[in-house]
């Protein structure tokens, strides 16, 4: 029997205050499906100076779709177009964001918001996640 791999996403984060709220509530808000499950790592990217850059990451703990929500969060997640909330345990953010350009991803062809959602297999995160930690040193 083979061993299914566990892939790994990029959600791409479009504004600053949804970066604050992801902290505090080691929550993220997802208008997109993918196949979100317990144990899957999660790289946050965002915009910066530095261009499109990960923030952080997390691994999901936790996958609530909008009917398992109390009802303000669930009419919340409408009003954004959001179909499911992804809690993190543990939910780690970078010191010193790491710039895609700087990474395997400077040569691939999704640039910008078409990097949201993207499927990262075991070896990529292990090897972005390396390459952050070098960077925070």
């Amino acid at each position: 029997m083979l061993l299914e791999e566990t892939p790994g996403y990029i959600l791409r984060i479009s504004h600053d205050d949804w970066v604050q709220q992801i902290y505090e509530l080691k929550k993220y808000y997802s208008g997109i499906m993918r196949r979100w499950r317990i144990g899957t790592p999660i790289l946050l990217a965002k915009k910066t100076e530095l261009g499109d850059s990960f923030l952080g990451y997390g691994i999901t703990d936790k996958v609530e779709m909008l009917w398992e929500m109390t009802p303000e969060e669930e009419h919340y997640c409408k009003e954004n177009g959001w179909k499911c909330a992804i809690t993190f345990k543990p939910l780690i953010r970078f010191d010193k964001p790491l710039p895609l350009k700087e990474t395997f991803l400077a040569s691939d062809k999704r640039k910008g918001s078409f990097l949201h959602g993207a499927m990262l297999t075991e070896d990529q995160v292990d090897t972005l996640l390396e390459q952050a930690e070098e960077l925070q040193e």
